[in-house]
């Protein structure tokens, strides 16, 4: 996890963006940070972009900021 960019959250992943296996490691990087499973995350847009947008099942946004600000303490 980088921190905040703007309004978004950057991110970084040592994988390279072949066969969706980035979108993968972006979506299990933030599942362990928000503690939810891998699963909970899925890109909704930017799929091969280097911005995405994600849903978060069973957190609101409010609630992820939260995590997240924990998490990088």
């Amino acid at each position: 996890m980088v921190g905040p960019l703007g309004d978004r959250l950057k991110v970084r992943v040592a994988v390279a963006p072949e066969d969706g296996r980035a979108n993968q490691a972006v979506c299990e990087l933030l599942a362990e940070a928000l503690g939810v499973a891998a699963r909970a995350v899925t890109i909704m847009a930017g799929h091969a972009s280097p911005l995405k947008t994600v849903r978060v099942e069973g957190l609101s946004a409010a609630d992820a900021a939260a995590k997240i600000e924990i998490h990088r303490e």
